[in-house]
């Protein structure tokens, strides 16, 4: 007797012994949504650990447990006081670094999302609009002139005000009958970043060895002189900016589809484009004036969670944040331990890590298109 139509069918389907035939349809695979989640939880885990050794580990040890019964101490709930030099050590020296390092890679994680979805281009990184060199303009002149203003916040507050003055600069002399091309950005930014790097040297050129050793610790980017008033000036404009960011998700991943259909989608891309340089300049001048010259996190952050979890905004913005705090906050934690008692300049580490992947990606990118041209 000939099998009925469905068995037919269910055999082609199952083939022998119940396994799939090779022509069967593949199991649905896990949702962004289910693997944006697992990501969430593994990023925030992996920080909670990172931010322990972090804590703990340096040339006075602190276990685990004592970092977790003071700190519930201090928050009232329970644990205990630790003698007097690990409670200083831990939060006058470890914690204060822990969260300025969450601070400064949180904002240049977000920045570099964002920058990217401004450009169209996942190469691009919060530099290209000339707030770094722009900030560092100011600190570099603050500490050849000896300007004094504002006390010991002087270096500070003119990299952060020079910073987003730079910003501004570029986004006026780029904008031209009402509109602003990205093309244009880009290259007044080159422009911009290079008159920048010719004020440097002059202030270099009038600066004493004492200055130009200062000026050289600044731009090769520390976190060795974190305190608590640091992390609170970072803080505001970090939370404000990382708050903002998440906002403009959905506007963004239309902005992907091309400037003309998010038109019609209804964006203003020019509005959309101002506020997100406004909050770059903001996420990334903060970053600077704290912790000097950070390079390639704002670029290959957001890149390798794309590689992982797609090109979509509402989990690459806020996932950036993540992923930037965590990669700055093990970068510092190498940085202070493997030469030491000795610390290797944060912005060097970030470079030398950064630069070949940065190199592979130049490539893989050009693989992929089949060439630039």
């Amino acid at each position: 007797m000939s099998p009925s139509p469905a068995t037919a069918t269910a055999d082609r389907a199952t083939g022998p012994a119940g396994r799939p035939a090779p022509d069967a349809p593949p199991a649905r695979p896990r949702t962004r949504a289910a693997r944006a989640a697992a990501l969430t939880v593994g990023l925030l885990a992996a920080l909670v650990v990172t931010a322990l050794a972090a804590a703990s580990i340096g040339a006075y040890q602190i276990p685990f447990g004592d970092i977790l019964a003071s700190v519930a101490h201090r928050a009232g709930l329970g644990g205990h006081e630790l003698d007097r030099v690990a409670e200083s050590v831990l939060w006058n020296v470890r914690l204060p670094r822990v969260v300025l390092a969450l601070l400064v890679g949180a904002s240049l994680g977000c920045a570099g999302a964002l920058m990217q979805g401004v450009f169209g281009n996942p190469l691009a990184e919060p530099g290209v609009i000339g707030v770094s060199a722009g900030a560092a303009v100011g600190a570099v002149a603050a500490i050849a002139f000896g300007i004094t203003l504002f006390g010991n916040w002087t270096v500070t507050v003119c990299a952060f005000i020079s910073g987003l003055a730079t910003v501004l600069l570029v986004y006026a002399l780029s904008r031209s009958g009402g509109r602003t091309e990205v093309v244009t950005l880009i290259l007044t930014g080159v422009a911009v970043n290079a008159f920048a790097g010719a004020l440097i040297g002059l202030s270099i050129f009038f600066a004493d060895n004492a200055q130009l050793t200062e000026i050289t610790f600044w731009q090769l980017g520390s976190l060795s002189q974190a305190t608590w008033p640091k992390v609170l000036a970072v803080l505001p404009c970090a939370v404000l900016g990382l708050i903002a960011a998440p906002w403009y998700a959905r506007r963004l991943d239309l902005l992907a589809l091309g400037e003309k259909p998010a038109r019609h989608l209804g964006v203003d891309v020019e509005r959309l484009r101002i506020a997100l340089v406004l909050v770059v300049a903001l996420l990334t001048a903060a970053a600077v004036a704290v912790a000097g010259i950070i390079t390639f996190v704002g670029l290959l952050v957001p890149h390798l969670l794309r590689m992982v979890a797609g090109p979509g905004h509402r989990f690459l913005v806020p996932g950036s944040a993540l992923l930037g705090a965590l990669v700055l906050l093990a970068a510092d934690l190498a940085a202070r331990t493997l030469a030491a008692p000795a610390e290797l300049p944060l912005g060097v580490l970030t470079a030398l890590i950064g630069s070949p992947f940065f190199f592979w990606l130049l490539r893989r990118t050009r693989r992929r298109q089949g060439g630039w041209a």
